[in-house]
């Protein structure tokens, strides 16, 4: 082999290598905005995380807010309403699970479903696991916590469900108090 085929194999090799790696860079530059598209906007990314005042809800009453495009209710409960939930059988329980508290499996006791240890704080999903409506509160349904008008699902006063159709507890998101009278969704 001579001195002037051996230059010449050197050559095509790298004439390949570089056609090759500006083909790729070409496809990479063509599929990246196709990819980045996927990503959530601005404005989803802005709404993830919330923060909620509850200095002004009373034991007794509850606020509805908007996270996520769901409704989530917010929930200050009474001695009474604390002591009703505790009280009740798990084996009682349609839907023994605690859905959605930072991905664990837990069970449905209400001290797994609360946001602070004395049980006085719930914040729901408020979204019917049924069919999605929305239940009313204010110690509606058979159980003195929610009820959705539509399908005729019970939920107590820890939002489990207790009668009715629907299949599982109201989720319990993600949050936490990040002061006295603030809570963080998300």
């Amino acid at each position: 082999m001579s001195h002037a085929e051996d230059h010449e194999g050197t050559r095509r090799d790298f004439l390949y290598y570089a056609t090759a790696g500006a083909g790729a860079v070409t496809a990479g530059a063509a599929v990246w905005p196709l990819v980045d598209q996927m990503n959530p906007s601005a404005d989803v990314k802005a709404l993830s995380s919330i923060r909620v005042d509850v200095s002004g809800v009373e034991p007794g009453t509850q606020l509805t807010v908007k996270w996520l495009g769901k409704p989530v209710f917010i929930r200050r409960r009474t001695q009474a309403e604390i002591d009703d939930a505790r009280a009740v059988d798990l084996g009682d329980l349609i839907d023994d699970n605690a859905q959605n508290r930072n991905d664990m499996a837990l069970d449905a006791s209400d001290q797994n479903r609360s946001l602070d240890e004395a049980g006085e704080w719930l914040v729901m999903i408020g979204v019917c696991t049924h069919l999605g409506c929305v239940p009313i509160g204010d110690g509606a349904g058979d159980f003195g916590g929610w009820f959705c008008p539509c399908h005729g699902s019970h939920y107590d006063t820890s939002g489990r469900i207790r009668k009715g159709p629907a299949p599982e507890n109201l989720w319990v998101p993600v949050a936490a108090f990040v002061d006295d009278s603030t809570i963080k969704l998300g």
